[in-house]
């Protein structure tokens, strides 16, 4: 059984790509690739502007490949990380992205839909709210108590039924004769937030 809290499912960190290993040579390997691709782009320029019966300084030409190279190498380090290829194509939508769409849905939007069955089940029958929504909002109830207050309602009843108050107490207590209303269910979660 999952263990996640609403602010684990509120909370969005972001991963960080791992870096590259710095081994002996890790630099000079590097300065020496961009003077080789330095050399070689100068090459085809001087060739290219001579074909052309133009001529450049060549410390010119090799100043400004350099430059290039360099902002280049700027650019891709401050670039943004790409995009996953799945949640690319759930932002461009379309009907030859469809049946994919499903894959890229965020934890929020599962975890909404996690409730939004049980609860359509349950609106005519309360006996299924009482088996299925309650038990899991008194999870929601016992894991906020616990990671806020380090208590549960079975460790400590009497500082757990203060914590939670009168109302959201008698609520998970007693089960209710018919489902509640969505604004009593918005209410309930209000309180289930303020733990």
């Amino acid at each position: 059984m999952s263990r996640t809290s609403i602010d684990d499912l509120l909370s969005f960190e972001e991963e960080r790509p791992p870096r590259p290993d710095r081994r002996e040579g890790g630099r000079l390997r590097t300065v020496l690739s961009v003077l080789g691709v330095a050399a070689a782009a100068t090459l085809v320029l001087v060739a290219g502007l001579r074909a052309v019966g133009l001529r450049v300084s060549l410390l010119v030409l090799v100043a400004a490949v350099l430059t290039l190279l360099l902002v280049r190498r700027i650019v891709a380090v401050l670039a943004p990380p790409p995009k996953s290829r799945r949640l690319a194509d759930a932002s461009r939508g379309g009907e030859e992205n469809g049946m994919y769409n499903w894959m890229a849905r965020d934890a929020l939007r599962t975890a909404i839909n996690g409730w939004a069955t049980p609860l359509d089940w349950s609106r005519n029958r309360p006996e299924r709210f009482t088996k299925i929504i309650l038990p899991r909002l008194a999870e929601l109830a016992d894991e906020r108590l616990r990671l806020k207050h380090g208590v549960t309602r079975e460790s400590d009843p009497g500082r757990a039924r203060v914590l939670l108050g009168d109302r959201l107490s008698a609520f998970l207590e007693t089960p209710p004769r018919r489902t509640p209303s969505p604004r009593d269910l918005v209410a309930i979660v209000a309180e289930l937030e303020k733990i």
